[in-house]
């Protein structure tokens, strides 16, 4: 992976200095000036020895640049450090490839270019003045701010295959998903500054050459024909330029184009994310999108086979009376924890564990649980296994993470805040939430309600018996809530 990366960002460094310093710059100097054979090759020489000494100084440059990556992927089994430190020095890189690219040309192909022009023109191996050296400078600064153009936007295609590189690695060995910590430049900025050159530099390398021209040709007429040919070139040049950004924006709409494509098709299914722009925070979010969606079907999934479970489990069940119990004591459970301003996800989840609170008691006998008459010590311990039974029973249900708060409520509510409750005789705030909420509801319930053996008492006589156990039965503020609640609903 190493090798092909090196392999392409060599491709492309040739490609951009192949257009920038040799195209265009080379058109510039050997079609503007008026030069003998000699004068020719004395410059070319000069463009050969400034650039070996811009490529000595980039390749010192992207030595450095380099070693975070190299050290990430030519290790046998990189720690995630090494690995993360190479994600945030790829994420970097096209933004490196500038730096890279502007230091070296201003000072290892601008000036020894002008230092030995200055000495050819001083030796008189060159007929040109010494403005001509001012004016190269400023075209070599416009032809380095191309080149960094065109290797920017190159490079980025570069980095993206190395960065799903080592994300797929850190995930293989350390199960962690990479995310980088260095934000790239956004897209409003590559656009602006990206128009800004097409748009500034050929007009500006078009004033300078014209300059360059009309001071060292005397025919009027052979200045046209150069001007159409450096035309040609300017139009070719922000084409081509214009082309890469084209093709930055492009691939990664593209790749949300198709993802909802694929969405549309019925399957959920998130895309590879390269980016740390914006469109890198718009393919975050639709993967979270996918992956939330997807983790509510499993859930419903999941849920919808633990409910078949349930289903067979109750068949057994033969009190016709906690059905009705059940959802009365539900109802009752999410009015007061309405009331006391509980967030809607925890409303649901205590319905949901009211709802099965009672579910143990499938596991007692019926001549215990259906017996009209006072229970011997023995039967009432048997009623008093029903939470952890329903423990028991939810227990071979996988249940999701999402849904693992219900079991607490299961368990949890015939504890008593004095400590005397059962099964685990926790006390005070150390019953969980659900627990204390659902045993007022149960406890009203199971007063209010008619039984087989007995008529429910009146409302009054039930809160007046919830009032009096506050603080040692129940919770003495769910206790309050609760029962100007129920005062509340009783009709004037």
């Amino acid at each position: 992976m190493f090798k092909t990366f090196q392999q392409t960002l060599l491709r492309n460094y040739v490609l951009g200095s192949g257009i920038a310093v040799f195209g265009v710059g080379g058109l510039f100097i050997f079609q503007t000036l008026e030069l003998s054979p000699l004068e020719m090759m004395l410059l070319f020489f000069i463009m050969v020895v400034s650039g070996t000494v811009m490529a000595g100084l980039e390749l010192l440059m992207y030595r450095r640049h380099v070693a975070p990556i190299r050290l990430a992927c030519l290790t046998d089994v990189p720690s995630q450090a090494v690995l993360q430190q190479a994600f945030d020095q790829t994420s970097r890189f096209p933004v490196l490839t500038i730096k890279r690219i502007m230091g070296p040309h201003l000072f290892g192909l601008s000036l020894p270019a002008m230092l030995l022009s200055a000495t050819a023109i001083h030796l008189g191996w060159i007929d040109l003045p010494y403005r001509m050296i001012g004016l190269a400078a400023l075209g070599a600064v416009l032809i380095a701010l191309l080149h960094a153009l065109i290797e920017f936007f190159l490079t980025y295609r570069s980095v993206e295959p190395m960065l799903l590189y080592l994300q797929g690695t850190n995930e293989s060995l350390h199960q962690q998903p990479l995310q980088t910590t260095q934000r790239s430049l956004s897209v409003r900025t590559k656009l602006l500054v990206s128009m800004l050159v097409i748009g500034m530099l050929p007009v500006m390398l078009f004033m300078l050459a014209s300059g360059v021209q009309l001071s060292t040709v005397e025919q009027v007429d052979a200045y046209w024909g150069w001007a159409a040919l450096i035309l040609v070139v300017i139009v070719g040049v922000a084409t081509f330029s214009s082309i890469l950004l084209y093709d930055s924006i492009k691939r990664p709409l593209g790749a949300l184009t198709e993802g909802v494509s694929v969405i549309d098709s019925g399957t959920l299914q998130p895309i590879s994310n390269p980016y740390s722009d914006e469109f890198g925070q718009l393919v975050t979010g639709f993967n979270h999108m996918v992956e939330n969606v997807t983790r509510r079907e499993t859930e419903n999934e999941q849920l919808l086979n633990s409910l078949f479970v349930l289903f067979a489990a109750t068949l057994d069940a033969r009190d016709s009376y906690t059905a009705g119990h059940s959802e009365r004591v539900a109802a009752y459970s999410v009015e007061l924890a309405e009331a006391l301003r509980m967030p809607a996800y925890e409303v649901e989840l205590l319905r949901k564990s009211a709802l099965l609170h009672d579910i143990g008691k499938i596991g007692v006998r019926d001549d215990v649980l259906l017996k009209e008459g006072r229970l011997t010590d023995d039967e009432f311990a048997q009623i008093q296994e029903h939470p952890t039974i329903g423990i028991h029973i939810l227990n071979q249900i996988t249940l999701p993470d999402s849904l693992q708060p219900i079991l607490a409520g299961v368990r949890s509510h015939h504890e008593r805040i004095d400590g005397n409750g059962y099964p685990d005789r926790l006390a005070g705030e150390a019953i969980p939430l659900f627990g204390r909420i659902m045993a007022i509801a149960d406890a009203y319930d199971a007063m209010t309600s008619d039984r087989p053996y007995r008529q429910g008492m009146p409302i009054e006589k039930a809160l007046a018996i919830l009032e009096s156990g506050r603080g040692t039965q129940w919770d003495a503020n769910f206790v309050d809530v609760f029962v100007a609640l129920r005062r509340q609903a009783i009709p004037a």
